[in-house]
């Protein structure tokens, strides 16, 4: 038998044995493995977690064209992240004469879509049904097209209608299934905060994210919208989304969209923009760089019981020293050098923690897989994360299990023999 060969069989002989003692003292085991079980289980659930947010997220941004530039007076915030700072609440609004002329003077951009906004205190009914979470939007008929949200059924308000602000409504697929779950909703009449609208279309079905998201939206002609919320214009004036000509032309369009505002502003070459651009990519990098912050808190606690974990299985490993000191001057009185049994010790530690880290997995998956079944997070396993999570236990387990085997390799062979 060759050198390599002889290594092979020891470290086999090592790895079954830990898992004899493993077999029969499963509750010690557990108990000691307790903490990378926990630590690895969060790295899992909690990159499934992130994974599968990022992954919504981008789908969500990217359906309304990832070639999609807005222009906007305030930066993005996600999560809330309170109120604007005071330059941002400054900023001089957008306004629809911002938009035609982006319109007339960007020779890069094919569609350009000012757009106002109202999340709350949105009442919209139809006869005895209702519903709170529609999103209305006063819009003109270039919408569609800047923003790749297109009617599935019926049709979109025409320039004409637009023009003498005619009560219409297009509506999403999410209001339809509240409002119209057993009628057709073409060429019904629902109400928006007492106002009546008929409805002319209704849009593809997009998904959204933890909520229905695009789905939950309506839009009407700008000019009833403003009648209706007077202060969305005065306050926020309105956001410009545009699509460029060529999809490598995002960056052109950026410029001339942006060029185009800093004259009407007369920003001097020298001044800031006031007011912020948003793209897919942006906002995308913008909320993964929140959810990498997210992952290293996480990362932080799980690394916390890993440690405790660590800790367990040195604790172990040293008791197991002591109750098998006979043992050991057993194996050197038969020939085993210092070598051979420092490696039997931290293979038996290498394991442990690996099986803990295994089971760590194991529950993790299966934590992931139920919060993607019965709650709306979306999660995405990662085999990174599993490779990661069995590396780090085995490395918690040679780190932890160095000292106790550094220890039993030095004992003292006469006195170990003589040991009761």
């Amino acid at each position: 038998m060759g050198r390599w060969d002889k290594i092979i069989a020891a470290r086999r002989e090592n790895v079954l044995a830990a898992l004899r003692a493993i077999r029969e003292q499963k509750l010690r085991s557990f108990l000691t493995c307790l903490g990378i079980i926990i630590g690895v289980g969060t790295v899992i659930v909690m990159v499934s977690l992130i994974q599968g947010f990022n992954q919504r997220f981008i789908a969500q941004f990217q359906s309304f064209g990832a070639t999609l530039v807005q222009f906007q007076k305030f930066e993005d915030r996600f999560g809330g992240g309170g109120p604007p700072p005071e330059e941002e609440r400054l900023r001089p609004i957008l306004t629809l004469d911002d938009a035609e002329a982006i319109r007339r003077y960007a020779p890069a951009i094919a569609f350009v879509s000012p757009e106002r906004w109202q999340f709350q205190n949105v009442d919209v009914r139809y006869r005895a049904n209702r519903t709170n979470s529609a999103t209305v939007g006063g819009v003109t008929h270039y919408y569609p097209d800047a923003n790749h949200h297109f009617v599935q059924q019926g049709r979109f308000f025409t320039a004409g209608e637009e023009l003498h602000s005619a009560q219409v409504v297009v509506i999403g697929i999410g209001i339809v299934e509240a409002l119209f779950p057993h009628v057709t909703a073409l060429g019904r009449e629902i109400s928006i905060n007492g106002r009546p609208f008929r409805v002319v279309g209704v849009f593809e079905k997009k998904g959204g994210f933890l909520d229905q998201g695009a789905d939950q939206q309506m839009v009407i002609p700008v000019g009833v919208f403003d009648r209706i919320w007077p202060d969305t214009q005065r306050t926020y004036g309105c956001v410009i989304a545009t699509i460029p000509k060529k999809p490598e032309w995002v960056s052109l369009a950026m410029e001339q969209g942006a060029q185009i505002l800093r004259d009407r502003r007369g920003l001097r070459f020298n001044q800031p923009n006031n007011f912020a651009i948003r793209t897919p990519e942006r906002t995308i990098r913008t909320f993964q760089q929140i959810t990498g912050g997210v992952s290293a808190a996480m990362i932080v606690i799980a690394g916390i019981s890993l440690i405790i974990g660590g800790v367990g299985v040195m604790n172990i490993m040293l008791m197991n020293v002591t109750q098998r000191t006979r043992e050991i001057g057993v194996r050197r009185a038969l020939g085993a050098r210092q070598t051979d049994i420092r490696q039997q010790f931290q293979t038996e530690a290498i394991t442990l923690s690996v099986v803990g880290g295994a089971t760590g997995v194991a529950a993790g998956i299966a934590i992931s897989k139920l919060v993607g079944v019965v709650s709306p997070f979306p999660t995405s396993i990662s085999l990174a994360a599993i490779v990661a999570g069995l590396v780090v236990s085995g490395l918690v387990g040679f780190f932890f299990g160095t000292y106790p085997a550094y220890k039993a390799a030095r004992l003292d062979p006469i006195e170990a023999l003589r040991y009761e």
